[in-house]
């Protein structure tokens, strides 16, 4: 078998190319940004080991050679899930290798604008000495915390913060009433952007989610919220939220956004009451070698095993 990894941002693949060596796979690597770059590398590669690359059907149409395409992280949206059906490419992913580094992130990003921890540390440092300078600071355990998918993560980050909030509220369509935990309470959408003080986003970015937090719904929520993102950019309308902020939202945490990186003279970059990370909500050294360790494995075990251990899409049996 031989492999293509796409692209990486990890300091270096060493762990996968030991892993491959020990199982007799070939591999190659690359650092793809196109479609055509992808093609480029991968002549003869059975595999594909995937970051931020695109892979459609352009590219399973001019490398049919392409079996499996195994995508580093629990999300897989660079890689086009229906044209993998229609080609009959195997898609893998890491679904589980930081559900508690995110959820914690997600929490521990909430906390500060509640809190006011990052202002404060810039009041300070500007000479400004007083508690006042964070306006009105509400009680925690008087607020509401309002979850959107309520999978691996959104589970977690309601289990953690369930003692530190008043109420855990909950919205997803995917999941049934009996797989909500008895302290998150299932609401509507609607309801939910109505009712929270602070709403917390732990969705995949697909076509239902994509832009799905907009006007419409920012425009519900309570004066002085706060909304966090630590799943996807792309769930977000920057503009919409940019204008919210000027309006009822109190502040938002982001650790992805729909352009990485961003531009440093942005709006939503320059805005005070934005908390940015640099999509690191899934990182910790355990996490990240565990997320790199069962994307590449996927591929091993589809040659050996005729599947990958973790499977988005079932393509051709080998």
């Amino acid at each position: 078998m031989k492999v293509l990894i796409t692209d990486y941002d990890f300091p270096d693949v060493d762990l996968e190319l030991a892993l491959y060596r020990d199982a007799g796979v070939e591999v190659v690597t690359a650092q793809c940004r196109t479609e055509d770059d992808v093609i480029k590398a991968a002549e003869g590669c059975e595999g594909l080991l995937v970051q931020y690359a695109p892979v459609n059907a352009k590219v399973f149409a001019a490398r049919p050679e392409i079996r499996i395409a195994s995508r580093y992280g629990a999300g897989f949206d660079t890689i086009n899930t229906d044209d993998a059906a229609k080609h009959g490419v195997w898609v893998g992913n890491s679904p589980d290798y930081g559900v508690g580094e995110v959820s914690t992130h997600a929490l521990a990003m909430a906390l500060d604008l509640i809190r006011n921890i990052t202002g404060y540390d810039r009041d300070v440092k500007s000479g400004q000495w007083h508690y006042t300078t964070a306006g009105k600071i509400q009680r925690c355990s008087e607020m509401t915390l309002g979850i959107i998918g309520l999978g691996r993560i959104g589970k977690r980050m309601a289990h953690i913060s369930r003692n530190l909030f008043k109420r855990v509220i909950a919205y997803d369509p995917h999941i049934i009433d009996g797989d909500f935990p008895a302290y998150v309470e299932r609401v509507s959408k609607e309801e939910l952007f109505k009712q929270a003080h602070v709403v917390s986003l732990h969705t995949p970015l697909n076509d239902e989610t994509r832009g799905m937090i907009d006007s419409s719904v920012l425009s519900l929520m309570q004066q002085d919220s706060f909304l966090v993102n630590s799943a996807r950019g792309g769930l977000v309308n920057i503009d919409d939220l940019l204008k919210a902020l000027d309006t009822n939202l109190k502040g938002a945490g982001l650790d992805v956004l729909p352009v990485e990186p961003p531009e440093t003279s942005s709006a939503i970059v320059q805005h005070k009451r934005v908390l940015l990370s640099p999509h690191a909500a899934f990182y910790s050294e355990v996490a990240a070698k565990e997320l790199r360790r069962k994307a590449a494995q996927n591929l091993i075990d589809w040659d050996r095993n005729g599947r990958p251990s973790y499977v988005v899409v079932e393509g051709r049996k080998k």
